[in-house]
């Protein structure tokens, strides 16, 4: 039989659906969401996005509710299910991604450290002493979301080596962000609840030992995980972080059992067809499509369908509210916030710190024979990601919400975007110099 015809608005769609599966689309809602925030904190209507993100909800038991405003919902819970994204692909670059091998691991890792060290020492250089020098963390990080978009959006071009380096050294770049945000913007922890916080994260890891697979379980001890730690003055997304370390990476069956027992169940569904190709009408047909989905879902580490599932509302849902609600930085008519040492801290940790760290950290490590330059990449194209490094966005706004009160948060949110920004062009720039070059 020859192949069904694509139709004209399925071949249509092709190139969208395919630039929605690399993971663009969340760069540029992100993109998007950035620009509605700035241009409505700027607008008449400005009163209005900052009431909306000051009105409070409670969640919780009528005698003890949570009641927390629209802004902190956002940053201190949803940002907890973006945390728990991060720590599950930590989990598993660990354990079978490009960190699984020291030798491997080596580049990404030395580069990260560069990459959050170098900016960390610029900032502070500038901004020593006072309110202003507990920016130093807010340059450190890299959004994987935007460097990663960035670099799709060059083309088929980009080797494959510098897409996998990118991803790890922003996955280390996480791991690095979130130590920071536990030991340095955390309050002194109270102790009953961090006993209670402690005794969850137990049962947790207890239900792991037990080859309980269910994610469910693991979700609802997560939840009050949360609000433990919510309770101590630890920063609660580190709850996220936390429940990701012990979802199970372990499966039910092997792939060698799953083959065998998918090719059983093919011959049965076959074997049940009534003669009219309809599985409504074939019970034993359902019972074999139903099979299989239990077998697939066997085959399949609970760390790795938890992860698929979430990536969607992490780079659709959560990544876009939380720059609507962080990225709306209200701009003067003098233009000095432009000109703060906090400002100037940021932008020169972004631009200067970031790409000089990657890179000579990278040349390092590859001059000491710790690790090597990826497949089909030069030291161009090097340079070329170690500026896209320096797109900080979102892990970047949130340590600053964390660091700063309402006096420096919006110096600190405008040094974020133009740093950004600035590191984003030249980081285009030099890549595409490179891969015309090399082609």
């Amino acid at each position: 039989m020859s192949p069904a015809p694509v139709r004209p608005a399925r071949r249509a769609l092709n190139p969208f659906l395919h630039f929605a599966r690399t993971g663009s689309l969340s760069g540029v809602l992100l993109l998007i969401s950035t620009a509605v925030a700035i241009a409505w904190a700027n607008s008449p209507l400005a009163p209005s996005y900052f009431a909306l993100l000051e009105s409070r909800f409670a969640v919780g038991p009528a005698g003890h509710p949570l009641e927390l405003s629209l802004l902190a919902w956002l940053n201190d819970g949803l940002m907890a299910v973006f945390f728990l994204l991060v720590g599950l692909e930590i989990k598993r670059e660990f354990l079978v991604g490009e960190l699984a091998s020291p030798r491997q691991a080596s580049l990404p890792i030395a580069a990260a450290i560069g990459g959050m060290v170098m900016p960390a020492a610029i900032y502070w250089l500038i901004n020593p002493v006072g309110e202003a020098s507990m920016g130093w963390g807010i340059p450190m990080a890299t959004d994987i979301a935007f460097a990663l978009g960035v670099l799709t959006l060059l083309g088929p071009g980009v080797p494959i080596g510098l897409k996998v380096f990118l991803t790890a050294l922003a996955i280390v770049d996480d791991m690095g962000a979130v130590i920071v945000i536990a030991f340095f913007y955390s309050d002194t922890p109270h102790l009953l609840p961090l006993a209670l916080a402690g005794a969850t994260l137990a049962g947790l890891v207890t239900l792991n030992l037990l080859g309980v697979k269910q994610v469910t379980a693991y979700l609802a001890g997560g939840v009050l995980l949360w609000l433990a730690i919510h309770e101590t003055g630890i920063h609660p997304t580190i709850a996220g972080v936390l429940l990701a370390l012990t979802i199970p990476s372990r499966t039910r069956i092997n792939a060698t059992e799953f083959s065998g027992r998918a090719r059983g169940l093919l011959d049965e569904f076959d074997r049940a067809e009534t003669g009219d190709l309809l599985v409504i009408t074939s019970k034993g047909q359902q019972e074999a499509v139903h099979a299989l989905e239990r077998a697939s879902e066997q085959v399949q580490a609970p760390l790795l369908r938890l992860e698929h599932s979430l990536q969607p509302l992490v780079q659709y849902g959560i990544m876009p509210l939380f720059a609507l609600a962080n990225a709306g930085v209200r701009f003067g008519g003098s233009g000095e916030t432009f000109f703060t040492p906090v400002t100037a801290g940021i932008i020169a940790g972004l631009v200067i710190g970031k790409p000089l760290g990657i890179f000579l950290f990278s040349w390092l490590a590859v001059r000491w024979r710790l690790g090597a330059l990826p497949a089909g990449t030069s030291w161009n194209m090097l340079h070329g990601a170690a500026w896209l490094g320096g797109i900080g966005f979102t892990m970047s706004l949130f340590v600053a919400a964390l660091a700063f009160g309402s006096t420096l948060l919006t110096p600190a949110k405008t040094g974020i975007l133009l740093g950004s920004s600035a590191a984003a062009v030249v980081g285009i720039l030099l890549l595409r110099r490179e891969l015309r070059r090399s082609r």
